[in-house]
């Protein structure tokens, strides 16, 4: 395939979908100019040690862990957020680091995550037809129709706001609060109730591991990387003014970084092969996630490979499946074998989320906890059946105690969902449902490394 030359604009000449038309071209060329002399949230050398440590993934050297919220909100930003979500993000991490035994690359859709592609440009509310909420960086959710409108000033604050996170976030990373031990010791808290007695044995398990590596003095104190963690954001390239405002040239490589996150990625809404997201992504050097639903044709992934990873480098492109609990098998082996065909380096992660949204009966949109499990569960299953690597999971999460998503140790029911609904888009994991899901998956990835083992 002959490759067109590339520019962080081409985007604009191309067909474009889920972004909004700023009816001030004026006052969105002056934010973009400012935003396009702000520093880059993220740097190369980041990005290109993220897409090696995923190139590990894809050869069961490792796996991945993304998570985050939904949509990330400019009113419910706070440093307490930030840092539950963290928390649980570094507990999963450990059980699937036991469970798998290879390192597990942490990858939070935060610091980013603040525009959302909608099933409908429009909506009524009492009456009036308005914008759909696309994220705080687009437009606000109050159901007006100036609130509505898009805003490109918007871009200003989340640009400060992911800016902040990142600080945090690195703070966290290196200054001891993601010690090894610490995180443990809160994730035993987790399997303390009579709920969790069969989490027990894998977390006493790990215990035993980490007092014997105590014993032979590996600690935090002696040894540098049991104190520290590396941390990566992600997020959906989704509103390209944003992204093209923030793509920097990188004096390195000469090749150009977006500056946004380590990570971004296409959504199964924007992944025409022709469209203007496709090419903007095809252009960085970030490795890049694409979203691959029931409609993800053979044809298409065969040139959306091809366009987004020509040099078919490993830890480039990751392969997010999201089908819905029990249409796995009527779609994943027949991607997989387009994948073997064409000898693509991809990474299968499986994101058991959007592909299980229901309305509950008391009204509220969620996810039944059941159905995110036999996902997971399916995909492994598919991976071992057809020889593959199940490389990584990504869910929609939060570290606070919300009731979002049905199900779970703790039972939640739909009459229990508007005790604290919070989200402003889709449903969410709460801590306890997202560690919890993290032990399932650990067995799943046991049972892998067993059937791995048994085929010699």
């Amino acid at each position: 395939m002959t490759t067109q030359p590339w520019s962080k604009s081409n985007w604009r000449e191309k067909p474009r979908v889920q972004m909004p038309d700023y009816a001030d071209a004026a006052a969105l060329a002056e934010v973009e100019a400012q935003l396009g002399k702000y520093p880059p949230l993220v740097f190369a050398g980041e990005a290109r040690r993220l897409r090696d440590e995923l190139a590990a993934a894809s050869r069961g050297e490792a796996f991945l862990l993304q998570g985050g919220d939904c949509a990330e909100s400019f009113a419910e930003f706070s440093a307490d957020t930030i840092r539950d979500t963290f928390k649980v993000m570094l507990q999963m991490a450990m059980v699937l680091t036991y469970g798998a035994k290879v390192p597990v690359v942490k990858v939070g859709r935060m610091a980013g995550q603040f525009a959302k592609p909608r099933s409908a440009p429009t909506e009524v509310v009492d009456g009036v037809e308005m914008p759909s909420y696309k994220g705080d960086i687009i437009n606000d959710i109050a159901p007006t129709l100036e609130a509505r409108s898009p805003n490109p000033m918007r871009m200003l604050q989340a640009y400060t706001q992911a800016a902040a996170s990142l600080n945090l976030l690195r703070a966290f990373s290196t200054g001891g609060f993601a010690d090894i031990h610490r995180v443990h010791s809160w994730t035993l808290g987790f399997t303390d109730g009579d709920d969790a007695e069969r989490y027990r044995d894998l977390a006493n398990r790990i215990q035993d591991s980490l007092d014997f590596m105590t014993a032979a003095g590996l600690t935090g104190d002696t040894n540098h990387e049991l104190s520290t963690v590396d941390f990566y954001t992600s997020h959906e390239a989704l509103l390209l003014e944003y992204e093209e405002a923030l793509c920097r040239l990188d004096s390195t490589s000469g090749k150009w970084l977006a500056g946004s996150g380590h990570m971004i990625w296409i959504g199964d809404r924007t992944r025409q092969p022709d469209g203007a997201h496709v090419e903007f992504c095809r252009g960085v050097q970030n490795p890049i996630g694409l979203k691959c639903g029931p409609s993800t044709t053979a044809e298409d992934l065969k040139v959306l490979m091809a366009k987004l990873n020509p040099a078919n480098q490993a830890g480039r492109l990751t392969l997010i499946a999201r089908f819905g609990a029990g249409k796995v098998g009527d779609h994943l082996p027949r991607l997989i074998k387009t994948v073997q065909e064409e000898g693509a380096n991809v990474l299968w992660c499986c994101d058991p989320m959007h592909g299980n949204v229901i309305k509950s009966s008391t009204g509220y949109k969620t996810r039944p906890f059941d159905s995110i499990l036999r996902e997971v569960q399916e995909f492994f299953g598919i991976h071992r059946a057809e020889g593959t690597v199940p490389g990584g999971v990504h869910f929609e999460m939060t570290g606070k105690d919300v009731t979002e998503c049905t199900g779970g140790m703790r039972a939640l029911s739909d009459e229990d969902l508007s005790s604290r609904y919070h989200t402003a888009c889709d449903p969410r994991l709460n801590a306890s449902q997202s560690l919890e899901l993290a032990f399932l998956v650990a067995e799943e990835l046991q049972q892998s490394r067993d059937a791995l083992r048994a085929a010699g």
